[in-house]
């Protein structure tokens, strides 16, 4: 299945900003199932500075400078990518939780330390009061990793609505978890911790979806937007994705961006101004397939 993306994010100051560094995570990764054909960024105003890199976890980053006085900042990245569909594992087949949450401790291979760099906490995913709890019956002792995952997956999508006007990027775990209602961003951190509290590793994926359903079908949410959901390492299978926003494992849908242990590793702009005053900031994604 061939995709096309774009992704713009623009800000509009109430004061000229005289100078701007930024890095942007706009090129979709290269997966076993993904294959990136091409990425195209636009910025208005032209920048100056513009080099390619990639991060600690593998991610392409772009670093960029902006050095005129500008009012308006418009980053747009169009991509061109094919997805092969996921086979979905045999999840009673894993191992059973325990056995991978006590493997990790004891690893020492480069995937088995990376693996339990994810069960650590990180600045959007810190210990927080009831996680275990929450997350303890789906883990009965003996049961299989990835359909324990599953269940609990289906669980919070069950149990918590979506609400993209209930949170912000700040909202802690322990708000999320009281009221049950969040957008992507905030279940996939939920989950991650919740997995991280019982030992096991869990990263965080960013991405998107693509999303048209046939009539009477509905819509997919977090679609025509950034999405987010979580990848959990199970020896054997490797990293497994789970999408608690739809209670479901992602196939031939998920559009992956970035990946690492939070928020905080994937997102896709940020920087430092000077000047500015206060802003205003518009987000707009346009997935489409156009070859099945």
């Amino acid at each position: 299945m061939r995709y096309t993306v774009s992704h713009t994010t623009s800000y509009e100051y109430s004061d000229s900003v005289s100078i701007c560094h930024n890095e942007a995570r706009l090129v979709p990764r290269r997966t076993e199932y993904q294959t990136p054909r091409s990425t195209r960024l636009t910025i208005e105003p032209n920048a100056l500075v513009l080099t390619e890199d990639r991060d600690y976890f593998g991610n392409v980053v772009h670093f960029f400078t902006l050095e005129e006085a500008h009012l308006r900042l418009s980053v747009t990245a169009h991509s061109e990518l094919e997805l092969i569909p996921y086979e979905v594992p045999v999840l009673s087949l894993s191992p059973a939780w325990e056995s991978v949450r006590d493997s990790v401790r004891g690893e020492r291979s480069a995937e088995g330390l990376r693996a339990l760099e994810y069960t650590l906490e990180s600045p959007h995913v810190r210990a927080t009061p009831g996680l275990f709890e929450f997350a303890a019956p789906s883990f009965y002792r003996g049961r299989p990793l990835l359909e324990a995952v599953f269940e609990l997956t289906r669980r919070i999508f069950t149990e918590f609505k979506y609400d993209p006007g209930a949170t912000t990027t700040a909202t802690p775990l322990t708000e999320v978890l009281e009221s049950r209602r969040g957008v992507c961003q905030d279940f996939a951190h939920l989950q991650i911790g919740m997995l991280r509290a019982l030992g096991l590793p869990a990263r965080y994926v960013s991405g998107y979806i693509h999303n048209s359903p046939p009539d009477g079908v509905p819509r997919l949410q977090g679609a025509d937007a950034s999405h987010a959901w979580l990848s959990v390492w199970c020896p054997g299978f490797g990293y497994v994705d789970f999408d608690p926003t739809n209670g479901s494992i992602p196939s031939d849908e998920h559009l992956t961006l970035a990946w690492g242990r939070d928020f905080s590793d994937t997102s896709p702009l940020r920087g430092v101004i000077l000047g500015g005053g206060s802003h205003t900031v518009r987000v707009g994604v346009d997935v489409v397939c156009v070859q099945n």
